[in-house]
This record gives C-alpha cells, sequence and structure tokens, in this order.
C-alpha cells in the first residue's frame, strides 16, 4: 500500500527547514548505506550530531506525528529519527532496498514503512522523481514540497539522476504495530469506511459494527 499526504509541512515549517538546510554540513550519503548499496548511493545527507540536524529532525517529526491521514494508515508504533538528503545535479540512488531493521542495540526499529517529506518545489529541479517497484509496477512520485509519501520498505526503490537544480527530502523509517501489510490495508479500509459512514448517517448501528469489527481486528493483531 502506498499512501500520498499532502502539506504535511506547513508554509511556516518550509520556510524555517530551507533556513536550517542553507547553512547545514553535509556529507556524503553513503556513509549511511549499507555495503550493498553504496556503489548506488550518490546523494549528501545532512552531518550527524549537529544543532542543525536536530532543529530538522523535531520539525519533521512533529509534522509526521500529527498527521492524521499517515498515523491512521501506518498504525505506528515506532518511528527513526529523520534523515535529511540532497541530490545536486548528476546525483542519484540506483535501486535498492531498505535496511530490515534501523538503529542499534536498545533503540532498534524494524522498517516496515518509508516516509519520504519532499522539501524542495518540484518545478526548481528536474529529475529526482522517487520511483517505487510496486506489485510488478514502478510507481514514480515527484510531490509538491510540504507532501509525503508513505511506501513498503521492503520494496525496491530508486531516485532518479537530478539533471537541473537541487531535490532536498527528509526520509523516515516506521515500525508498524501491525507487522502484515496486507492487514495494515484492510484496517485502513475499515478505516476510511467509519468515516464515510460518520459522515453521512452519524453515529448509528452501521458505524457501530464497523467500529467494532475495526477495534477488534487491530486488538487481534497489534504487536505492542
Amino acid at each position: 500500500m502506498i499512501i500520498c499526504a499532502p502539506h504535511v509541512l506547513t508554509a511556516e515549517e518550509l520556510g524555517a527547514i530551507h533556513n536550517e538546510l542553507h547553512v547545514a554540513s553535509f556529507v556524503d550519503g553513503a556513509s549511511t548505506a549499507g555495503w550493498s548499496a553504496r556503489d548506488v548511493k550518490k546523494n549528501l545527507q545532512v552531518a550527524m550530531n549537529t544543532e542543525s540536524l536536530t532543529k530538522l529532525q523535531d520539525v519533521v517529526r512533529a509534522a509526521f506525528l500529527r498527521n492524521a491521514k499517515l498515523q491512521a494508515a501506518i498504525l505506528p508504533f515506532a518511528v527513526t529519527q529523520p534523515l535529511f538528503n540532497r541530490y545536486d545535479i548528476g546525483m542519484t540512488y540506483g535501486l535498492h532496498v531498505d535496511a530490515a531493521v534501523m538503529g542499534g542495540l536498545g533503540n532498534s526499529v524494524r522498517s516496515d514503512i518509508a516516509i519520504t517529506v519532499f522539501l524542495s518545489d518540484p518545478k526548481t529541479y528536474d529529475g529526482g522523481e522517487l520511483v517505487v517497484n510496486a506489485n510488478g509496477m514502478e510507481c514514480g512520485f515527484k510531490l509538491e514540497a510540504g507532501s509525503a509519501v508513505a511506501y513498503p520498505a521492503n520494496s525496491l526503490h530508486q531516485v532518479t539522476p537530478v539533471t537541473r537544480g537541487a531535490r532536498h527530502a527528509a526520509v523516515i523509517w516506521v515500525q508498524s504495530q501491525v507487522r502484515d501489510a496486507s492487514r495494515r490495508e484492510l484496517l485502513w479500509d475499515l478505516d476510511n469506511a467509519k468515516r464515510q459512514i460518520f459522515a453521512s448517517e452519524g453515529k448509528g448501528a452501521t458505524f457501530d459494527a464497523i467500529s467494532r469489527s475495526h477495534a477488534n481486528l487491530l486488538r487481534m493483531w497489534a504487536d505492542v
């Protein structure tokens, strides 16, 4: 399941992020890639353990946690700190699959879902499309600044070469309360049905029945 969420970041938050990115220190992005991905990861990322990174992480993490659509679709249990990357002209990230577990002993996160938050106006750069291989199909994403796409972290995906301008993005990995993707999709469908029924009929017998099923399935499948 792939979910697009518009306006995850406000205009004010985007402005603050761009100001911080302007003064941030960037290092070779391959430094955080696994051994098999280093040869295809050609980008830059904000240096770890810096004041700039902490400020940027606080903004994006708070925006993710308040976004109702992403919370309902993903059902997060644990989340990594965001990483911030930059692709200048010629930079790319070839086909790869994300590491199954992020972090270290005591703070490990199983990477069920990856989220890319687009930070650059798509009109300011060419290329730089996120391409996800989903069920045998290639799905490309180049969203408005402040929007996000959540996709299965176990899928092959890539960022196509940037040919003009610069592409900035933040990436987060999430461990869901529900490990199985097909079960998460079923719960997402039921949650949407609940909302549609409530909007059209209010709280009645049908809404209560759907709500009960949704809650009991989550209770049955949640790994918390």
